[in-house]
């Protein structure tokens, strides 16, 4: 009997140490950091269509996983291993198998935050944001020189960079161009308050105008405070049918933006960008102007001024004047200063 009962004492301690040791290692492969150990946060990215071996083989590639067995066997447990979501996801430094697993499963991606500006072209747009997501620069760039993608969101292909305004936006990383495109969309309606449609009226603008000559205002201007008062010069112009002669637009008839100084050569080019030539707003935009360039046409300084030059003086600045005499002044002064720094 004693033996019986000694027996029963030895496989109860047996049995506990197992149970102990069992929990021991399900603790350790649950909660024990096993993600970026003793690094800082990582990112993991997962294209669409990928498999489970694939997202272990970037893990691995990445160094970002240690234990690869506990990983594999806590994703079977909870049938991550055949429910692979696409995506970017965070992988917090010293994370656990349970947290990461339970993160993939779920595909809570971490946002990307997508910020642009001083764009010009098409290309330079589909650059910035291609290299940022999933879908391809080329996709994008395809999209934005399609006549029918640019109608169906109400402009064509000289306005459709319009409907961009620099600012920063939240996306995931696997977004569609497609969805993309048509948040960017929303956000151009939400920008274009009863306010700001109010104030184009006034001038006789529709959004697209604004944005045309707000994006020649971006080009002549760094300084804030010269930004209305250039609008206003402009708006000046255009009221009496003169022709705006902005320099910027013609770098952006002949695609060179390297050009310090314009000669007769550049204003001869037959462009409908070529505002030496064609009087009016050119077609649209010649980059993507600023909220506060936009905003400096809807709230033009209302002046007189017709001309205007950088100034020989402060530089960054420029000169302005009501009468033509004064401005060949102005403008033979700042072509000195550029022969004296030999600028050409």
């Amino acid at each position: 009997m004693d033996r019986k009962k000694y027996r029963l004492r030895q496989f109860i301690v047996l049995a506990m140490l197992l149970f102990v040791c069992f929990s021991y290692y399900i603790y350790q492969i649950l909660f024990t950091p096993n993600f970026q150990w003793q690094k800082g946060d990582g990112y993991l990215y997962i294209r669409k269509g990928a498999d489970f071996k694939e997202v272990l083989d970037s893990l691995k590639k990445n160094d970002m996983l240690q234990d690869v067995k506990s990983f594999a066997f806590i994703a079977k447990l909870a049938g991550y291993q055949d429910n692979v979501r696409p995506g970017r996801y965070k992988i917090k430094a010293n994370s656990n198998n349970i947290k990461v697993v339970r993160m993939l499963r779920n595909g809570k991606q971490e946002p990307l935050k997508l910020t642009f500006n001083n764009i010009r072209l098409k290309e330079d747009l589909a650059e910035k944001v291609g290299s940022k997501f999933y879908f391809s620069e080329d996709s994008l760039l395809s999209s934005l020189k399609d006549p029918k993608v640019a109608k169906h969101y109400g402009f064509d292909t000289s306005t459709f960079m319009s409907m961009f305004i620099p600012n920063t936006y939240e996306f995931y990383w696997d977004v569609k161009s497609k969805v993309f495109l048509d948040k960017m969309h929303k956000e151009y309606e939400k920008f274009w308050t009863k306010e700001r449609l109010s104030k184009a009226n006034e001038i006789g603008f529709t959004p697209v105008q604004v944005s045309t000559l707000a994006s020649i205002v971006e080009a002549e201007t760094n300084q804030q405070s010269e930004r209305s008062r250039i609008a206003g010069l402009y708006i000046n112009r255009l009221n009496i049918n003169m022709p705006l002669q902005a320099d910027p637009t013609v770098k952006y008839a002949v695609r060179d933006f390297s050009i310090k100084r314009i000669y007769q050569i550049h204003t001869q080019i037959n462009s409908p960008y070529n505002t030496y030539k064609y009087t009016g707003l050119p077609p649209g935009p010649i980059n993507l102007p600023s909220i506060a360039s936009i905003d400096a046409v809807l709230n033009y300084e209302r002046n007189k001024y017709l001309y205007f030059c950088a100034s020989s003086t402060r530089i960054g600045f420029h000169d302005f004047t009501e009468n033509y005499n004064d401005h060949v002044n102005n403008a033979n002064r700042y072509r000195g200063y550029l022969d004296k720094e030999k600028i050409k």
